[in-house]
């Protein structure tokens, strides 16, 4: 795992042992920053299910005004904090928070945050071909404060499994998806206000 692009391009990142993080695979996190392009420089970025950072600090890495990351895990909270360390990217510009995902969603709002990126590529979900996904993803689409945090503007990118079929809620358009083996890239934007 590496960072891939910008000033830290080529980098290498701790990821945590074991099956609790599925970082996102070096081609994934490439197409999906190809897509985004120069919307990154500047942006107020929120990564959640930050696992590794990688994805915060890909952003970081090409110039992103501010990230904040969202890890539930201490231990890989650490192993952010080391990567952050040894990539050598500007710290101030980084907050990490080590709690719940959903909790942070509700705080954030709370405190009136706004970010023009969102990006979530949270543990997969089980195959549901016969019924409503139950998995993270699916949570993140229905929970009612995540389309606050997201700018008029903005663009949410969320990750999930193929095999995981999600149901699009009111508040969100698609604006494209990608596929990567059985990884699935859903870049989104607000629907309406909010």
């Amino acid at each position: 795992m590496r960072i891939i692009g910008g000033t830290a391009a080529g980098r290498l990142l701790k990821v945590p042992k074991g099956f609790a993080v599925r970082p996102t695979p070096d081609l994934v996190k490439q197409a999906v920053f190809n897509s985004l392009g120069d919307c990154v420089a500047g942006a107020r970025v929120l990564e959640l299910f930050a696992g590794s950072g990688a994805l915060g600090l890909e952003c970081l890495s090409r110039g992103a005004g501010v990230v904040v990351a969202i890890e539930k895990t201490p231990r890989h909270a650490a192993m952010i904090r080391e990567n952050l360390a040894a990539v050598g990217l500007p710290a101030e510009r980084f907050e990490l928070r080590t709690q719940d995902v959903f909790a942070a969603l509700l705080q954030l709002t709370t405190a009136g945050r706004q970010f023009d990126l969102i990006l979530a590529d949270p543990p997969f979900g089980e195959k549901n071909g016969d019924r409503r996904s139950t998995s993270l993803s699916q949570a993140l689409l229905d929970h009612a404060e995540l389309p606050k945090l997201l700018a008029a503007d903005g663009v949410f990118v969320l990750g999930h499994t193929q095999r995981d079929t999600l149901t699009l809620t009111m508040h969100w358009a698609e604006l494209k998806r990608m596929r990567h083996g059985d990884s699935m890239m859903w870049f989104l934007q607000r629907a309406a206000p909010v």
